[in-house]
């Protein structure tokens, strides 16, 4: 209920401008009884507004702009383009045209590209096409340097652990500051384990494309509660939480199991903001009916139209957890995963002023970046 100060795109602690300084405030803005929370970071995002991060083209550079623009008046203020498995062809091609960047009136901050495969199950592949899906051979670390070209602009690898020489591969991304994720997977509890004690610590898209809870094997699931994480070290999850991805149950299940772990994403994919329709995910056609994405002509889910702040009220609504708590899932846990807590997803001094103004509904109001605001929604005339 105090004042936010901000100064050079940092959040100040008012103590050292009063009583160091005797400063006042340059500028003073009434917030007029709004929440204001850190800047959501989506760590799980194929593309939106008809832009697909999986295909090479020639304007990449600009479909990425118009993306991390739009996703400002949803509260997104950086994220991790995402790749679902693709040909070696694309990674070399667009890879290099992700630059690691800070958000600002431009749009989102740009964290590093989020790999979602090839190197997954054929079982569990979801919305990934079977033809492009690899394994390690005998190069194991090499075969995906070759897949991906370069690990440079990479923030986060899926992968599934039940793969062989998948432990060098996990081990060898670790030491190089890579983010390794589970997921699309058939592995049991014992080899997700295995992987995080190799220094795996994200599951991805938690219940979706791995085998389900059994209660003698729980599989990767089972990473929630399991007494073999390695000490001091922490199993985040991403979940969808649109209302169709997960039950609202299964929710609030890994919520009470493992609240500290919970990281909101929307796993969104070019239809995100469009018309119902045909649309792209990566090499495969998707068909969008309301909030619902299969690939064409079946039944299978492919991604997600959900926007971040539609995923955080929905949260909040089915777990009945406090308003604090959901924000958190959308702002502090991702930041943790990244280890970039010190200086995204708070509002603690000296940490990045990355901040939105919510109304008590939880509907984005105004989004700030280093203290700037870059997206009012009353400026747009909404």
């Amino acid at each position: 209920r105090e004042d936010l100060w901000v100064r050079e795109g940092k959040i100040l602690n008012p103590e050292k401008l009063f009583f160091d300084e005797k400063g006042s405030a340059d500028v003073q803005l009434d917030c007029k009884g709004s929440i204001i929370t850190p800047g959501f970071i989506d760590v799980q995002i194929n593309g939106g507004f008809g832009v697909d991060f999986s295909l090479a083209t020639d304007d990449f550079k600009s479909g990425i702009d118009l993306v991390s623009q739009k996703i400002l008046s949803h509260g997104v203020t950086s994220f991790c383009p995402t790749l679902v498995t693709s040909p070696p062809s694309v990674y070399h091609q667009v890879l290099p045209q992700i630059s690691v960047r800070n958000g600002g009136a431009h749009g989102a901050g740009i964290l590093g590209a989020h790999l979602e495969g090839p190197f997954i199950s054929r079982e569990k592949k979801g919305a990934h096409p079977e033809h492009c899906l690899r394994t390690f051979e005998a190069g194991a670390f090499q075969d995906l340097l070759n897949t991906y070209g370069s690990l440079d602009r990479v923030r986060i690898v899926t992968l599934a652990p039940e793969m062989k020489r998948s432990s060098e591969v996990i081990r060898e991304l670790t030491k190089r500051g890579v983010c390794v994720s589970l997921g699309h997977s058939v592995a049991n509890l014992s080899q997700a384990e295995e992987a995080v004690q190799h220094g795996a610590t994200f599951i991805t898209h938690l219940f979706n494309a791995m085998l389900p809870f059994h209660h003698r094997d729980p599989g990767i699931v089972g990473l929630l509660t399991s007494d073999k994480i390695p000490a001091g070290r922490r199993v985040f999850y991403g979940m969808i939480s649109d209302g169709i991805h997960t039950n609202p149950a299964a929710l609030r299940i890994a919520h009470r199991a493992h609240p500290k772990g919970l990281v909101l994403v929307t796993d969104a994919i070019a239809g995100m903001g469009l018309a119902p329709g045909r649309h792209t995910l990566g090499q495969q056609v998707v068909e969008i009916d309301g909030l619902n994405t299969y690939i064409a002509g079946t039944k299978t889910l492919s991604g997600s139209v959900a926007t971040m702040d539609t995923c955080v009220r929905h949260f909040q609504e089915a777990t009945g957890c406090s308003v604090e708590t959901a924000l958190e899932a959308a702002s502090l846990h991702p930041a943790q995963l990244l280890g970039i807590e010190h200086n995204k997803g708070t509002l603690n001094y000296d940490s990045d002023a990355d901040f939105l103004m919510l109304n008590d509904s939880l509907y984005v109001q105004a989004t700030y970046i280093a203290g700037q605001e870059v997206w009012r929604q009353d400026a747009l005339g909404m």
